[in-house]
């Protein structure tokens, strides 16, 4: 792992949001549990009506987040990144959820994200890198121009990502994107 990944997993460990290609677009992410999410939403000046995705390349990662863990056993690795819906636990922060009660949960193999869920031992939040109601960022410049300096870290974006996720129900099946 080189030290980039090892700087951005201490800011990650020590509370900091950061900014990273994702398996769909360029993301804004924390750790969940702590105050980086509340940082996370208000630096996107988003409103907690809308939830966040937790997305990790290992499944085991998000049964401390669903009610039903078994579930998970049907979400397996796929070449399009899918998001899952399920039945979130009492456990999780409301700011995940943003007042619905299934949890979006994403399974990947983005080298990045799964070295960084390996060296935090966690999923992570992630949203798109955008204050609200504005396009996602494509450029480093465009974020520091929209978070002011605000971010903890950087990567720079990947110019081709900007496919959104499918998106499906798991318990019912239902295909919603």
């Amino acid at each position: 792992m080189n030290l980039k990944t090892r700087v951005v997993a201490n800011i990650l460990n020590n509370g900091g949001v950061v900014s990273l290609p994702t398996d769909t677009i360029q993301g804004l992410s924390c750790l969940p549990f702590s105050k980086s999410l509340i940082r996370l939403v208000e630096l996107k000046q988003r409103s907690t009506n809308k939830g966040l995705i937790l997305i990790s390349s290992n499944i085991n990662h998000f049964k401390d987040y669903v009610e039903n863990t078994e579930l998970l056993a049907q979400i397996k690795p796929s070449a399009k990144p899918t998001t899952y819906l399920v039945k979130a636990n009492n456990c999780v922060p409301d700011l995940l959820l943003g007042g619905h009660k299934p949890i979006a949960i994403r399974l990947t193999s983005n080298p990045l994200i799964k070295q960084l869920c390996t060296m935090t031992d966690s999923a992570l939040v992630t949203t798109s890198a955008n204050l609200s109601g504005r396009q996602t960022a494509q450029s480093s410049l465009k974020l520091q121009v929209y978070f002011k300096g605000e971010l903890d870290y950087i990567i720079a974006p990947n110019k081709n990502a900007n496919n959104p996720s499918s998106i499906i129900n798991l318990q019912t099946g239902e295909r919603l994107r």
